[in-house]
């Protein structure tokens, strides 16, 4: 085994590696994953590996400390070595107060994080691209993170988005470089959780606090999504070692995320629907220019 110093995610930590393992492939992903995907030799003893992978049937343990992995030779030495190592490491990530989410984020011309909600095909990434059209900076399609270091920010996510041909909306979707796109943190001003679609009237923006329960489940199922091992893009991984669920998470952790719920209620928080992105975009747009 050789011993790596992984930075992915916003964070770093030492990973287990199989002898003369090709981790080329594993390098292409990292435009795809928020912070990258870094390996490097470490200048130190990092102590026990946070992750380890090893060959053979596909398999997950986990003790306190370090995450173990069990992959086939081509799925190793492919692209999922990427996502797979990503995914280990939430339990580290959330350790160091950070936790990556199912969203898309944008920085609004005055420097403030907006953090757009929603389940897949909400018009998140359509409207994030008419908001980079009006002066907003992008900070992550589908995939950021959020950290908490006495205020909440979002860090920068995935800096590729992905679209969907509306004349073959079946059709593989194509991959877009984001630009402008965010060189670091941002501090979270508002939460939006979005819904575009043609059959719904524009309506003003609604409160979601007090958060229902339905709301908060949301939330739980959003901040706890990476540490069960649901990768976004699902289809970002080859042959997984999916179990029940990944044996990553602690009472700690679970009570930290129900913090964060608790800390959502006290920002801004809206629903929005709208016909079209433009439209989501416009109303978003005239309502951080008039405060």
């Amino acid at each position: 085994m050789t011993t790596g110093l992984l930075s992915t995610g916003h964070v770093r930590a030492a990973v287990c590696l199989p002898e003369g393992l090709d981790t080329a492939a594993a390098r292409t992903a990292a435009r795809m994953l928020p912070g990258g995907w870094h390996l490097d030799e470490p200048s130190r003893d990092l102590g026990p590996a946070a992750v380890e992978i090893t060959l053979g049937t596909a398999g997950i343990a986990a003790d306190a400390r370090t995450v173990r992995v069990r992959l086939a030779r081509p799925v190793a030495a492919s692209n999922s070595l990427a996502y797979v190592t990503y995914t280990a490491l939430e339990r580290a990530r959330q350790q160091h107060g950070k936790v990556t989410v199912h969203a898309t984020a944008l920085i609004t011309p005055d420097g403030q994080a907006v953090l757009l909600l929603g389940s897949k095909g909400a018009g998140k990434t359509a409207t994030a691209l008419a908001l980079a059209e009006r002066g907003w900076t992008h900070a992550g399609d589908d995939l950021v993170v959020l950290g908490e270091d006495g205020t909440l920010a979002v860090w920068p996510g995935k800096p590729i988005a992905a679209i969907r041909d509306p004349v073959r909306p079946l059709a593989p979707k194509s991959h877009r470089a984001l630009a402008p796109f965010a060189a670091g943190p941002a501090p979270l001003s508002w939460v939006v959780r979005l819904a575009v679609h043609p059959v719904l009237d524009t309506a003003p923006l609604t409160s979601a606090v007090p958060l229902s329960v339905n709301e908060k489940l949301r939330l739980h199922e959003l901040l706890a999504r990476y540490i069960c091992g649901l990768p976004t893009p699902l289809n970002g991984v080859i042959e997984m070692p999916y179990g029940p669920v990944w044996p990553l998470d602690t009472p700690a952790l679970a009570r930290w995320r129900s913090h964060l719920i608790t800390r959502f209620a006290g920002y801004r928080f809206n629903y929005l629907h709208a016909p079209d992105a433009e439209t989501a975009a416009d109303l978003l747009t005239k309502e951080t220019e008039t405060g």
